[in-house]
């Protein structure tokens, strides 16, 4: 398994990531990509917030957490002022607040908010990445983007950590984690999305939530509860005896 920390740039030193427990499966390689034209011209050309001038990362964004923990949590792509800004997935915006929170509450980590790497955060009880490493305009993604990333990235993370559970948030991550696990040679069973619904994948479990998004939480649809009782199922599942890849 190649785990490799955070580079230098911009102020993100290696430094940041001392001590942490979190690690990042194919960082350099995932940080250099370039493959996706409209991906890098967009990421590059995100309009930094008052005060950030600078340190924007501007990069795709890897995923980290524990690859030991039998548990993906995948999400559908970093935000241009939040991945994008922070280097970290889920990091520096409304979705991730509301996810790490979700997850402090649900034993996964060791605080209940993520602000930066070498903030102190730990997540020991699952690894977090998402579709496509690189913040899309309007948050979509093209389907040719996101075939490229699932291919390059996201069934060699599947295929590295070899997780009992998979927690998808939202249809589109639900979509692609099963397009990754169908070319790993995984039969899936598709079934509709809705939140808390549960398929099996050869023995690996995909439990489905709604995306921690602010349309989401601000209008209720998915609420903190919610979230956690899906997190606290997925850990439950980690520790029975089911097949993995």
């Amino acid at each position: 398994m190649r785990i490799l920390s955070l580079s230098a740039r911009a102020g993100f030193s290696e430094s940041c990531w001392a001590g942490e427990l979190s690690e990042s499966l194919f960082f350099e390689e995932i940080a250099a990509c370039n493959a996706c034209p409209r991906l890098v011209k967009y990421r590059e050309s995100v309009k930094e917030k008052k005060g950030s001038e600078g340190r924007y990362w501007k990069r795709p964004v890897p995923g980290f957490g524990n690859p030991k923990s039998g548990i993906m949590i995948i999400g559908l792509a970093p935000s241009a002022h939040g991945g994008n800004r922070t280097g970290r997935v889920f990091t520096g915006d409304k979705s991730g607040d509301f996810l790490f929170e979700a997850l402090y509450r649900a034993g996964y980590s060791n605080m209940p908010v993520s602000r930066f790497p070498g903030d102190g955060l730990q997540v020991n009880g699952a690894y977090i990445t998402a579709v496509v490493k690189c913040a899309p305009p309007d948050n979509k993604p093209t389907r040719e983007e996101a075939e490229t990333c699932m291919r390059r990235f996201l069934i060699r993370e599947i295929a590295e950590i070899k997780p009992k559970v998979i927690v998808v948030l939202g249809t589109f991550a639900y979509e692609w984690s099963l397009r990754a696990l169908e070319a790993l040679g995984i039969k899936t069973e598709k079934r509709r999305f809705s939140h808390g619904c549960e398929t099996v994948a050869d023995g690996i479990k995909v439990i489905c939530s709604y995306h921690p998004s602010p349309q989401n939480t601000f209008t209720k649809r998915l609420s903190m509860e919610m979230l956690v009782k899906v997190l606290e199922r997925a850990k439950q599942e980690s520790q029975s005896d089911q097949k993995a890849i």
